[in-house]
């Protein structure tokens, strides 16, 4: 019986080991983007680009912006590991005022759900003195 259970723990360590390595994993570039001063009614799209660092295709599920004014797109295709893909936003730059948004991504990475960031600020060129 000692014995029985020192091996039953090293094939259940080594079982988890070897699912955790099979995973898809998220490399981006920046999670944050900083649109920075920008006036109002420019251009608003930003890219998010990434890599899978992992060793299975990683596919994202969904993309979420924490408001209707940011609209989220990505690579719907999976991104095999060692590939790169991409998510684009465009903020509606005719808000003036401080960007503060939250974009969620959805997917089969380690990290299943992921949050990336947009800030900066919008200004009218209207208001300047």
């Amino acid at each position: 019986m000692k014995t029985i259970i020192p091996i039953l723990l090293f094939i259940v360590t080594s079982f988890s080991t070897a699912i955790a390595q099979n995973v898809a994993k998220f490399e981006f570039k920046s999670e944050v983007i900083d649109y920075g001063d920008i006036e109002k009614g420019s251009d608003g799209v930003k890219v998010f680009q990434f890599e899978n660092i992992g060793t299975e295709p990683l596919i994202i599920e969904n993309v979420y912006s924490s408001c209707g004014c940011t609209v989220p797109t990505w690579t719907k295709a999976a991104i095999a590991p060692g590939k790169s893909g991409e998510i684009q936003v465009k903020y509606d730059t005719n808000r003036v005022g401080p960007i503060r948004r939250t974009i969620t991504i959805y997917s089969n990475a380690d990290e299943p759900t992921k949050a990336v960031k947009i800030k900066g600020r919008v200004l009218d060129p209207a208001e300047k003195s």
